[in-house]
């Protein structure tokens, strides 16, 4: 048995019913599973569905056995979710049908090295698991390949699966790590099966409590890292991934990855992926490695060592700078936050950066100057949302039923990236008009925790249909307004309380930009602004103004013929009846902002809105100078029993905010001056 077979086996377990199930008859036999941190294993979801229902809510109903051990075990997380009585066949379980499982007495126990690559198509793999299948239990490797991908599961070829590895896992014998979670075999052909690539794990961040996996993959590289430093015996890991290289050692080898891992492990970890996602966007841009595609062809990094495993490439002294370079700007980073207890990670890490980057000449000078600008006591570099987050909501189809998409919007790289727009999510048969809110919470959520960077928040862009403008998009909530512990959750807040939030024309994004728009919005961004009515006589007579409200032409006539830097508000709604005919009319003459009322029922205080919006528009002199003060008039207005008297005319208030090279694409995210004013709760 070679070091990497005896590692593997000493990490697989095999599951069953607790108590008589560890050597009852096979009936009680499950499936198998391998320990990746002390106390935690991770296997099928469809392996523990065999114990019942109380397999999801017991604790401890789980049974475990491995080498030199057997205890009870409690699910801590699992995706998909069972549904309620069981029932499900193996082909309903979806990917990742996976769960992690704590063992609180498997505390001493061989850990499997879980890879930290994204791409895994045509590596030489074993499988690895226990079985029944001959009537004697017993641990039965088999040998094969990846041979590329169906959907979300890699799929195999080679030796057959065998019944009951189901939950073990998937070894690449060439890098010695492992790369996936066996999940079934193909009844159809005896060469092929499928496994869930390690990758899925990255899901069960996104579950109610899933906070835990990040703890448990610190664990499981704090395990490696303190394995590798004890020369021990007993060959570590990283020992079996030396032997297994032979003269093939790449640049970055495993004790330098090991000891990389280990040292990220021990840090505070990030408050966002995007603050991830943001270094590894820089990293690649300066070592010509091309825009990370998040969440279109690449997983979500949640964890510094995440970060690190979307830098590999076939280019090796290229991948081994992008890492340093990474490593140094996570210490920046991390230093700059000033918690006490990442002073001694920080300066190992800072040790280790440094000693790498030693014989790296191209950056060498570069990261001892990232490092010395992470020292106490010099300025910190002051970060920005890595994108902003745009909602595309296109006209009614399928009877009743608006399509969406969500997308990411970056600052164009060049010639090459002009838009810099990427696709993140979406639905082309979409949801009616009162759904919108609830269809898109968990989408806009995500995209935005992947924008989010360092306490500065990604705007929200909507790009709609005119029959949507007066949606509040600015109150939407899109997590629960408290805490478990009953303490406001600032993700809880109303968007427009938080972040940067706009309306744009979703019709504008066919035309080619008129002269007026143009120019227009260049007057806008110098400033002063000054506010017109978007109807005239809305301030006297209301905003519904019946038989004396004013035309399409009249308000066209007017307001192309108003100045420059005019910003047209309306104390009513633009979604439809006069406001929306007002409306066109403005948007025709070029005006790229607007301030309306989008929920103005039931108010007669038009005349004050009129004259208090000619004020605020004046003051903050700029397009956008508008952000700030508008989320704060927000903030003040969203009390309506004890709100600022002074304030009162702002609630409900929306924002057009529409550059005339948003049609184009040419545009890279809204972005707010600093600093980001702080939410007073």
């Amino acid at each position: 048995m070679s070091a990497l077979d005896a590692l593997v086996r000493g990490a697989v377990a095999r599951i069953a019913a607790p108590g008589e199930g560890y050597d009852g008859p096979s009936d009680t036999f499950w499936g198998s599973g391998f320990f990746v941190a002390p106390t935690y294993l991770l296997t099928c979801a469809h392996v523990l569905d065999q114990g019942g229902g109380e397999v999801w809510t017991r604790p401890e109903a789980v049974g475990v056995t491995w080498a030199g051990g057997r205890a009870a075990g409690t699910v801590r997380l699992a995706l998909p979710v069972p549904e309620p009585g069981g029932g499900r066949t193996l082909s309903g379980w979806p990917a990742p049908d996976l769960a992690l499982v704590e063992v609180p007495e498997a505390t001493d126990i061989e850990c499997v090295w879980l890879s930290d690559r994204a791409v895994f198509e045509g590596s030489r793999v074993s499988l690895h698991g226990w079985s029944l299948v001959t009537g004697t239990r017993a641990y039965r490797p088999a040998a094969g390949e990846v041979s590329g991908l169906d959907g979300p599961l890699l799929l195999l070829r080679g030796e057959r699966p065998v019944e009951g590895t189901s939950g073990g896992p998937l070894v690449d014998t060439v890098r010695g790590e492992v790369i996936g979670v066996c999940k079934a075999r193909d009844e159809s052909d005896p060469t092929a099966g499928v496994a869930v690539p390690v990758t899925a794990l990255h899901a069960l961040h996104d579950l109610p409590g899933g906070g835990l996996l990040a703890q448990v993959l610190a664990a499981h590289d704090r395990y490696h890292l303190g394995r590798f430093r004890a020369n021990a015996p007993d060959p570590s890991w990283a020992d079996a991934q030396y032997e297994l290289c032979g003269e093939r050692l790449r640049r970055f080898t495993p004790g330098l990855r090991t000891h990389l891992l280990g040292c990220l492990a021990a840090l505070t970890p990030p408050d966002t992926s995007g603050e991830v996602a943001s270094l590894v966007d820089a990293v690649r841009r300066r070592t010509l490695q091309g825009r990370f595609r998040q969440g279109v062809d690449e997983p979500t990094p949640r964890t510094w060592r995440e970060g690190v495993g979307l830098l590999y490439g076939r280019d090796e002294l290229r991948e081994l700078m992008g890492i340093v370079l990474y490593a140094a700007e996570v210490v920046s980073l991390v230093r700059a936050r000033g918690h006490t207890q990442d002073a001694g990670p920080l300066a190992e890490l800072s040790a280790w950066v440094r000693a790498t980057a030693e014989p790296l000449i191209d950056i060498r000078q570069e990261v001892q100057e990232i490092l010395d600008g992470a020292d106490p006591g010099t300025p910190k570099h002051r970060s920005r949302p890595r994108a902003a987050v745009r909602v595309v909501i296109h006209p009614r189809s399928y009877g009743d039923r608006y399509p969406w998409e969500v997308k990411l919007v970056f600052d164009p790289l060049g010639a090459d990236d002009p838009s810099g727009v990427t696709g993140f999510d979406g639905d082309d048969t979409g949801h009616r008009r009162g759904e919108l809110r609830e269809a898109l919470r968990g989408p806009l959520a995500a995209a935005l925790n992947q924008c989010d960077v360092g306490g500065q928040l990604a705007a929200v862009e909507f790009v709609v249909p005119r029959d949507l403008f007066d949606l509040p998009f600015d109150s939407w909530e899109l997590a629960p307004r408290r805490t478990p512990e009953g303490a406001t959750n600032p993700h809880g807040l109303p968007l427009g309380q938080r972040r940067v939030v706009a309306v744009r024309d979703l019709l504008r994004t066919v035309v080619e930009p008129t002269q007026e728009w143009r120019r227009r919005w260049a007057a806008a961004q110098s400033g002063p602004l000054t506010a017109v009515p978007l109807r005239s006589g809305a301030e006297v007579h209301g905003h519904d103004g019946g038989p004396r409200a004013e035309r399409w032409g009249a308000v066209y006539d007017r307001l192309s013929s108003a100045e420059p830097g005019s910003v047209p508000v309306f104390c009513g709604g633009v979604g439809d009846g006069d406001g929306a005919e007002a409306m066109d009319a403005a948007l025709t003459a070029g005006h790229p902002v607007v301030v309306w009322r989008s929920q103005a029922g039931g108010h007669t205080d038009c005349a004050d809105f009129h004259r208090q919006a000619e004020d605020f528009v004046a003051e903050v002199r700029t397009a956008e100078g508008l952000h700030g003060p508008l989320r704060s008039l927000r903030i003040r207005t969203c009390d309506p029993g004890g709100s600022d008297p002074d304030s009162a005319w702002g609630r409900s208030v929306a924002l057009l905010y529409d550059p005339p090279e948003s049609g184009s694409g040419a545009v890279g995210p809204v972005h707010e001056p600093y600093p980001t004013p702080e939410v007073p709760w």
